[in-house]
């Protein structure tokens, strides 16, 4: 782990552990939905896609406004606590609105439920992800080694979540609530100096105007970035969606796959648990242009053979992959961002370009790979799903831009920070 100060070791426990808190609750909640809305709400595959579609809709409006109010509120935590508030009423939330509309008023249920979660989760996880990236960078610190405590919680969380789900997903959701109040009592307790050693290479001291985001879309380099989250990201991400239907299908018996689809969560955060402490280290060695390419590689393997295979062993040895998916992906596109674009739209650049353009491919190819999982079966889907990224990983060899890299010995070790004051 990168040397932190005596005096940052306690905040580096504080932001550890609310991400730690926020994945935790994800986990045990959001992270069973497609199961939920199947098998609870009984829709149907092209239904729970269109669901996903919706939900892309509002994230894609909303990222950018999230990223864009980081930008203006540099290291502020207003927004953390509007989010971590609003996933505190998960619990009332999904008991009493989310389901009875979702049975009796099914596109009214799937619009306010979009609204929900893209406050809570998915524009709030890009914008607690955003904001310890630009707090570890601050108080010279690895993004990757405060990022995995949140694969830990998600982990700890997976061991159990799908008995509990067995039992009532009401005790889920509860959980969840539960467990949002402890993140919002850690993260008032989290201190923030904004004058270390770092700041001048962190935080900009001019704050983010709308030109400047016009500017960003722009650029060559946002748009060949884009491409690559289009080819790659969105069918790694989309595949995942109802990969939970598809794995009890194994099964012989649903409530045995549910409890072992929970356990192999809890084997696949662990994996990205412990990659999370090497990973920085090798994207920094290989260069964050490298590490992307890699992942389209393993995407694309991963999700042909998924495909192929006829084997509940197999397919349970596939399904961890994506943890270390995740963990790569995640540090590449960060250490990628942080090198090729202005520290003035460090946030919204990952709100826009990275996290918005992936739901921009919820509202593209959800619904049609709901269509295909009903017309063609999981297995060829993802198969030409894995022939997808394998093709846009090859054009991002050539379209995204040069990294520094030890192994060429152009990388440039951030300075360590001053200690904080308390």
């Amino acid at each position: 782990m990168k040397n932190i100060t005596a005096a940052n070791k306690k905040e580096y426990v504080k932001i550890s552990s609310f991400i730690f808190l926020y994945f935790f609750t994800w986990s045990a909640s959001i992270g069973l939905l497609a199961i939920w809305l199947g098998q609870k709400t009984n829709l149907s595959g092209s239904v729970i896609g269109t669901v996903f579609a919706v939900n892309g809709i509002f994230s894609v409006i909303l990222k950018p406004v999230y990223g864009y109010i980081l930008d203006k509120i540099g290291m502020s935590k207003y927004l953390l606590y509007f989010v971590v508030g609003m996933s505190a009423l998960m619990a009332p939330f999904f008991i009493y609105v989310y389901q009875p509309l979702l049975i009796s008023h099914t596109m009214l249920g799937i619009i306010v439920g979009a609204i929900y979660l893209s406050f809570a989760w998915y524009a709030g996880v890009a914008a607690c992800e955003s904001y310890t990236d630009r707090y570890s960078r601050l108080n010279g610190m690895e993004f990757g080694q405060i990022r995995m405590w949140g694969s830990l919680g998600w982990a700890v969380a997976s061991s159990f979540s799908g008995l509990l789900f067995n039992l009532s997903p009401s005790w889920n959701f509860i959980l969840g609530s539960v467990t949002s109040v402890v993140m919002l009592i850690v993260l008032l307790s989290l201190k923030v100096n904004a004058n270390t050693g770092n700041a001048d290479e962190v935080l900009s001291k001019q704050k983010i105007v709308f030109s400047d985001v016009v500017e960003l879309m722009r650029s060559r380099k946002f748009w060949a970035f884009c491409l690559y989250v289009a080819g790659v990201a969105w069918m790694m991400f989309i595949a995942e969606q109802q990969f939970s239907r598809y794995f009890v299908t194994f099964f012989d018996d649903v409530q045995q796959g549910n409890a072992v689809f929970g356990y192999l969560g809890t084997v696949q955060s662990g994996m990205e648990f412990l990659m999370y402490m090497v990973i920085p280290l090798f994207v920094n060695y290989v260069g964050a242009k490298k590490g992307l390419l890699i992942v389209g590689l393993v995407v694309g393997a991963r999700l042909i053979i998924s495909g192929l295979c006829d084997s509940h062993l197999l397919i349970s040895i596939l399904k961890p992959l994506y943890g270390l998916e995740i963990c790569l992906l995640l540090v590449s596109v960060f250490k990628y961002i942080a090198e090729h674009f202005d520290k003035r739209v460090n946030a919204t650049m990952y709100l826009l370009g990275y996290q918005a353009m992936l739901y921009v491919g919820n509202v593209v190819v959800s619904s049609p790979a709901g269509y295909l999982y009903d017309r063609i079966g999981f297995e060829q889907t993802y198969i030409l799903m894995g022939a997808i990224a394998l093709t846009f990983t090859l054009i991002s060899a050539f379209t995204l831009s040069a990294c520094q890299s030890k192994r060429d010995g152009s990388y440039v070790e951030p300075e360590h920070a001053e200690p904080v004051k308390n």
